[in-house]
């Protein structure tokens, strides 16, 4: 999918069908006829429309002649089951040029959503460094607030531990941390992409975009330390819940063998009064009382010896 946006004269951001300069090109897992459309008209290399295409392409920032290509990766949903994160990465490509601006990804996302459904303010689409800067700064916010989302999960899911021995929980917590590492890989890359940015003068820092470039750097910084901590914290709860649910069923095994020998020895004793043999007291009136009530005291006993013994 292919679109172009353009900042007109009163600040609003329109969609057009002219490739003029200070406009913004979206492509959204484009075809290759579209990509060669974009690249005919703008002469950048073909590879810089390519490369974010590749959903395991690492982050990274590079520049040919006066083209810039800066690779991030950013958060997306998937599909939410057991066996699968909750939230995965892909690659989002922002292409440079000194006349046009241009993204590449290879689905819809709500971080270009915001811009194109006029939700991020100060935003100008010929503004290239502030342009570029803004989208970092979304992408970053929107890491934390997916992880402030795994946060509420991992404890609903502790709450659901607490009287569960099933393995549910602990698949969707192997979900939230494969999320997790996902997420500080991402975002580490994504720290280096900008530190690079910004030392080796890839774009011109204007002076109101200074403090923008700051707060960049503030909620990556502050994404990454809440993604090693919550790991941390998801790596101990399965160790001590993986833990608590063996230890919930050896007491259940436990209980099960101590009930199984109470209830053979009436079995037992049963057993030995009717075997076809002479035994004591047959022929009297209370032949039948004496084995019951040999076969209860040895099971009150043996009940009142486990339960002291802690095993019920």
């Amino acid at each position: 999918m292919l679109n172009m946006y353009l900042t007109d004269e009163s600040g609003k951001l329109k969609e057009t069908d002219v490739l003029a300069k200070g406009c913004w090109i979206n492509l959204v897992n484009p075809t290759e006829e579209e990509i060669n459309q974009i690249v005919e008209a703008t002469n950048i290399p073909i590879d810089f429309v390519k490369d974010p295409l590749d959903v395991d392409e690492r982050s990274r920032i590079e520049k040919e002649d006066d083209d810039i290509l800066i690779i991030v990766g950013i958060p997306v949903k998937v599909q939410e089951d057991m066996e699968s994160a909750i939230y995965d990465t892909i690659p989002l490509g922002i292409i440079i040029t000194p006349f046009y601006f241009i993204t590449v990804c290879l689905q819809d996302n709500p971080i270009i959503g915001k811009f194109i459904h006029h939700r991020v303010r100060g935003f100008y689409s010929f503004m290239k460094t502030r342009f570029t800067l803004q989208i970092l700064y979304e992408i970053a916010s929107y890491y934390l607030n997916y992880l402030k989302y795994i946060d509420r999960k991992t404890s609903l899911i502790e709450r659901e531990l607490h009287e569960s021995m099933r393995n549910k929980e602990l698949f969707e917590l192997l979900s939230l941390e494969k999320t997790l590492v996902y997420f500080t890989t991402s975002l580490k890359a994504n720290k280096i992409v900008m530190e690079k940015m910004t030392r080796q003068h890839f774009l011109k820092i204007y002076e109101d975009d200074v403090d923008l470039l700051e707060d960049v750097m503030i909620e990556v910084k502050q994404a990454i330390e809440m993604c090693e901590v919550h790991s941390n914290i998801l790596s101990g709860m399965m160790d001590a819940y993986a833990s608590v649910i063996s230890n919930n069923v050896n007491g259940v095994m436990k209980f099960l063998t101590t009930c199984t020998i109470i209830l053979s020895l009436p079995t037992m004793v049963a057993s030995f009064f009717g075997m076809n043999v002479p035994i004591p007291y047959q022929h009297t009136a209370h032949a039948f009382v004496i084995p019951l009530a040999i076969a209860v005291v040895l099971s009150v006993v043996t009940a009142y010896i486990f339960w002291k013994k802690k095993y019920f």
